[in-house]
This record gives structure tokens, C-alpha cells and sequence, in this order.
């Protein structure tokens, strides 16, 4: 049998422990309460304190917090994969409209799945055993779990080319600048519908789509000018450098800069290589050439990408430091990296950031994200 003052020994040798370890300045992992956890606020706060996945959720929400109080933070959004036709585009809406983020980097085709739901049409589950030869004759498209009847597609283009025949030919289109178009179009149309697009524009979010021509929207300019060619008319003008000046001279204005990433691929490494970029400007061209060494301070990523396959998805922040587009964290750079299915993850790590940030008054303001398409010395 043990004496009390065995206890008591036992005690004082854990106290020392544990003093030690707080000396070597540890910090302690602590169990997950869930009875002491009243909301997504309070769940993420405890999980940030446990370890593996539930601890890099925890710390992805803290991250995002952050990013929205700093007044002089730009957050950028970058987004890839199916997203809207797994119906996330309200979780997209909810960032935007509550400030977390200024700019948005997005495939061509999230966008354009994202206005077929802003238009009030619907995307349908597949069931296990459909056969895709028979899918396609019947007019839909699948994307995993769920189908996209090509009749939506062929709306969004009716809309597309009633917008490109009243644009000025004189004017050379970008992906910015036809994004805010269709965000116009959706607010003048479809008022009590809440969609991507809409809230970008009447937020003043600039959205870009780097690889406009692999979506159906950039597919659609293509066809509208092959029927223009056909009409003996002149064709509308696309020019992608002028999505990259808008954003890369909004980008030198900034203090600090966030980004939030789900996925990775084009939207991404377009979005980040913006440092190396004004970097390169800086030292080709000099001061006046309008560059100016930035890095971003802050980042969240949710992807279930491991780092090795070597892909972007996959890449480290850490890796992205040596390339110049992240600030170490020694030197104050804050990242959190969720290997997570977005669709799980996503919902649950901007629930709480807004729960947080309301029992605090909201994100703080920010100044806008103004750009120029051409840069003028």
C-alpha cells in the first residue's frame, strides 16, 4: 500500500514536469470537453489545443480571425475544385459579405457553376449505378456525386452572349471585368437570390479566373466570336495580362497580405507568385517600374493533398517562403495548413471565425482592393 505521502511525492514530481516543460516553453495539449463547448467558436478554440487534424482546423480558424481583425490585411481567396456544384458558393458569399476576404482567384468553371445556382437552377445527386454513356445521351454531365444537366450550361451562355453583344468592341474584355458584368447582371435579375458573383460585385471584390478559356464561360467568348467572325463583325478582344495588372497593382498597395486557399492549381500559384512578380519588376525595371517586394503574412490552406507528390496542391507555406511569396514565420508569418476534404473542413473553420469575430464586433474595416488593368508609369 501506498501512504498518503507517496501521493503527495507523486504529486510534486508531476509538478516538476511539468514546470520544467513550461520552462522549455512548451505548451500543453489538453483533452476535447465537448460539454464545456456551446458552440463552433468554442469547439475550434478547444480543438486548436488537442493535436493531429483537429488541432490544424483549430489553428486554421484562429489564423482566419486574425486576418479579418487586422484593419490593414488584404485577404485574397483562391479556390479550385468543384465547389459550387458541391454547393459551397453560400459559404463563398458568407467570406465575401462579411469581409473576410477582398479579392477572389477561382476556375473559370467554379464560377460558372456557381451562376447556374445564382440564376435558380439546380444541380441533382448521382446515383450509384448510373450509367455515364446514358447520362450523356440524356443531356447531363457528372462531377462525382453530382450531375450538371447541360441545359443549365446552355443558359448560362444565353445570358453570356446578351451580355457580349452590348460590349463595346473597342474595349479588350479580361476575366475581371466580364466576372463583374455577370455579378451586375445577377443583381439586376435576380435580386433575392444570393450568389457568388452578386456578392463580389456589390462588394467591389475583384474575381479572376487565370485560366478563362478551360471553363465554359471562356469557351463561350470563344464561340460568341466565331459568330461574330461568321457575321462579318468584329470580335471582342481578350487579354489576360490585364487581370494580372488589375490584381499585381492592387497587391503593391497593400500593407499586409492573407490568403485563403482551398485546393490548389492555377487559382493558387497565380495568386501567390504575385511576390516574385513585383519582385522581379523591382529589380529588372527598378523603382518607377511599379513593383514592390511583398510576401504574404498570413495563410490558410484546406486541401487533402499530400506534400508528397510534389504538386502545388500539395505544397507547404513553408516551401512557398524559399520561392519569395511568404513571410517565415520567424519573422511574424502565420499558416495553418488542413489536410481536409473542403467540403467538410470549409463549413465548419468560417462558422466559427464568424461566430468569433461577432462576439467581437465583426471583421475589421478594410480599405478596398482597386487595381488598374493598365499599368502607367
Amino acid at each position: 500500500m501506498h501512504d498518503k505521502h507517496d501521493h503527495k511525492g507523486s504529486h510534486d514530481c508531476a509538478s516538476r514536469l511539468v514546470n520544467k516543460a513550461e520552462q522549455d516553453g512548451l505548451e500543453p495539449v489538453l483533452p476535447l470537453d465537448l460539454s464545456a463547448c456551446g458552440d463552433f467558436d468554442e469547439l475550434t478554440a478547444s480543438m486548436a489545443r488537442t493535436a493531429f487534424g483537429g488541432r490544424s482546423l483549430g489553428e486554421a480558424v484562429d489564423v482566419l480571425v486574425k486576418m479579418a481583425r487586422d484593419p490593414d490585411c488584404q485577404v485574397v481567396l483562391t479556390l479550385a475544385g468543384a465547389m459550387t456544384v458541391a454547393k459551397m458558393g453560400l459559404v463563398i458569399c458568407d467570406m465575401i459579405d462579411h469581409g473576410l476576404v477582398q479579392a477572389v482567384v477561382s476556375t473559370g468553371a467554379l464560377m460558372a457553376h456557381g451562376f447556374v445556382e445564382s440564376t435558380g437552377l439546380a444541380h441533382y445527386k448521382y446515383r450509384e449505378g448510373m450509367d455515364d454513356a446514358a447520362l450523356y445521351e440524356r443531356g447531363y454531365n457528372r462531377v462525382y456525386d453530382t450531375l450538371e444537366p447541360e441545359s443549365n450550361l446552355e443558359h448560362v451562355e444565353q445570358i453570356l452572349w446578351a451580355i457580349l453583344r452590348s460590349w463595346d468592341t473597342s474595349e479588350t474584355l479580361c476575366s475581371q471585368k466580364l466576372n463583374d458584368k455577370l455579378g451586375q447582371y445577377l443583381a439586376e435579375h435576380h435580386p433575392d437570390t444570393r450568389g457568388v458573383l452578386k456578392s463580389a460585385r456589390n462588394k467591389g471584390v475583384p474575381v479572376y479566373v487565370p485560366a478563362f478559356s478551360d471553363s465554359e464561360i471562356g469557351l463561350g467568348v470563344a464561340i460568341f466570336n466565331r459568330e461574330q467572325a461568321l457575321a462579318g463583325k468584329p470580335r471582342i478582344h481578350f487579354d489576360p495580362l490585364l487581370d494580372l495588372e488589375h490584381y499585381s497593382s492592387a497587391i503593391a498597395k497593400v500593407s499586409r497580405l492573407g490568403i485563403f486557399t482551398i485546393g490548389g492549381g492555377v487559382p493558387r500559384n497565380w495568386a501567390q507568385q504575385v511576390g516574385p512578380f513585383l519582385e522581379i519588376i523591382e529589380r529588372s525595371l527598378g523603382e518607377k517600374g511599379g513593383g514592390k517586394i511583398t510576401r504574404f503574412h498570413y495563410g490558410v490552406r484546406i486541401c487533402p493533398e499530400p506534400v508528397h507528390w510534389g504538386g502545388l496542391s500539395g505544397c507547404t507555406y513553408s516551401e512557398g517562403v524559399s520561392w519569395g511569396k511568404f513571410v517565415p514565420p520567424s519573422k511574424g508569418g502565420r499558416f495553418a495548413e488542413v489536410y481536409s476534404d473542403a467540403t467538410i473542413a470549409w463549413p465548419i473553420v468560417v462558422k466559427a471565425a464568424l461566430q468569433r469575430l461577432a462576439k467581437s464586433g465583426g471583421a475589421a474595416p478594410k480599405k478596398p482592393f482597386v487595381g488598374e488593368h493598365i499599368w502607367k508609369p
